[in-house]
């Protein structure tokens, strides 16, 4: 096999998993506050305590996936486009 088709093959298996991953769960970690929802933040003693929400997620830890909010917008651009 050649090498453009060796990389076409591993694309397309990275493209369709992707695909698979946002179907199957529409919502990933945050990526600011690592899923927990809160930042991790330590007193003067070197303990550690529970930060501020976090405000990218709502303190839920969860974000819609990039492939998903995609998808989103462009079902709906369509479903407005033929009514």
């Amino acid at each position: 096999m050649s090498l453009a088709v060796l990389a076409t093959a591993f694309l397309l298996m990275v493209t369709l998993g992707y695909v698979a991953a946002c179907w199957l769960s529409p919502f990933g970690d945050c990526r600011k506050c690592s899923g927990m929802g809160h930042t991790i933040k330590t007193n003067r003693k070197g303990n550690a305590k529970r930060g501020k929400d976090c405000r990218r997620c709502d303190a839920t830890g969860k974000r819609i996936r990039v492939g998903r909010w995609i998808y989103n917008r462009a079902a709906r651009t369509y479903r407005a486009g033929t009514r």
